[in-house]
């Protein structure tokens, strides 16, 4: 019985020196994972802060375009209002 008593801690034993290393790389691992997702994240949101500004940049540039043309047709029509009233 003590034999068998004796096994059953030594058996024990081995099984928890099996475990643990695995157990901290695993603890290691899923850290490590964390400070990934964070990293990608953080990129993430430097790519889509760029793309924004890019974005607004072009709308920017779209707006003042539009604006001018909008601005050299209304100038346009005045003139030929003008022309058409103009007595001479």
């Amino acid at each position: 019985m003590r034999i068998l008593g004796k096994s059953r801690g030594l058996i024990l034993a081995m099984c928890l020196a099996f475990l643990a290393p695995s157990f901290l790389l695993a603890q290691d691992s899923s850290k490590q994972d964390l400070k990934n997702a964070g990293h990608e994240t953080k990129e993430a949101t430097k790519d889509t802060g760029r793309a924004t500004k890019h974005a607004a940049k072009k709308t920017g540039h779209a707006v003042k375009k539009g604006t001018n043309k909008a601005a050299e047709k209304t100038e346009e029509g005045a003139r030929k209002i003008k022309n058409k009233t103009d007595p001479n």
